[in-house]
């Protein structure tokens, strides 16, 4: 009898957290990881995945379309969204692929939701126009003090240039911090907290003790017949 080679569905994993909590540093090391157990892995990140969402980060995050406020943001974020989905995300789901995502809907939610204040049913409605019935599998929460994160994000930097929301002072980023943990906390079950001021190898042990137990069997080795 032959072999069954209709792929088995793809499974999304989003890493979400405040400035320099080492979320793509996480996502290479989990794909890496993944891909050594004979997956097929796409990384990704938010805003951006393909090459009109990288167009589109530009602008958000050099801060030109500040301005115009959090609820023009918004509106570009689920406009870098929409493609980052129909060009990227759903094309590898749909083959059986592992996706992996620096940031998605949650740091929507947080930072122009719960900081920018912006109208929850707007968010909402970009959310559902832009993912539909198609969110995060898992979600991976990097937690870590604000101060910490901060002067992390600042020594990656070599030529010292901030982004538009990195540029936000301490308390912004000690809220940006709650409302992740908030999060959390209403969906325990796609969301698995990790402690980010651990060493890289030790976060990295913490995310696949988290992607185990959420995601079972399908995180072990792909079948090789």
């Amino acid at each position: 009898m032959s072999a069954d080679t209709t792929p088995r569905p793809g499974r999304f994993i989003t890493l979400e957290g405040g400035e320099g909590a080492g979320k793509s540093t996480q996502a290479r090391l989990l794909a890496e990881r993944l891909r050594s157990l004979g997956h097929e892995c796409v990384v990704t990140r938010e805003p951006g995945g393909s090459p009109v969402a990288e167009a589109l980060r530009e602008v958000i995050l050099s801060g030109v379309a500040a301005p115009l406020g959090p609820s023009a943001e918004t509106v570009l974020f689920t406009a870098a969204r929409i493609v980052h989905m129909a060009q990227t995300i759903m094309p590898a789901l749909a083959r059986g692929a592992f996706v992996v995502c620096d940031r998605f809907t949650d740091s929507t939610r947080v930072y122009q939701g719960a900081l920018g204040k912006v109208d929850p049913k707007l968010i909402e409605a970009m959310e559902e126009i832009a993912v539909r019935d198609r969110g995060p599998d898992l979600t991976l929460m990097l937690d870590l003090p604000a101060k910490t994160g901060l002067a992390r994000a600042a020594a990656r930097r070599a030529d010292g240039a901030v982004d538009r929301f990195e540029a936000e002072g301490l308390a912004y980023h000690e809220g940006l911090r709650s409302a992740f943990l908030a999060i959390a906390r209403a969906e325990p079950g796609r969301c698995r907290v990790v402690d980010a001021a651990q060493g890289p190898e030790e976060v990295a042990a913490s995310i696949w003790a988290a992607v185990e137990d959420r995601l079972g069997p399908i995180a072990q080795k792909a079948a090789t017949s």
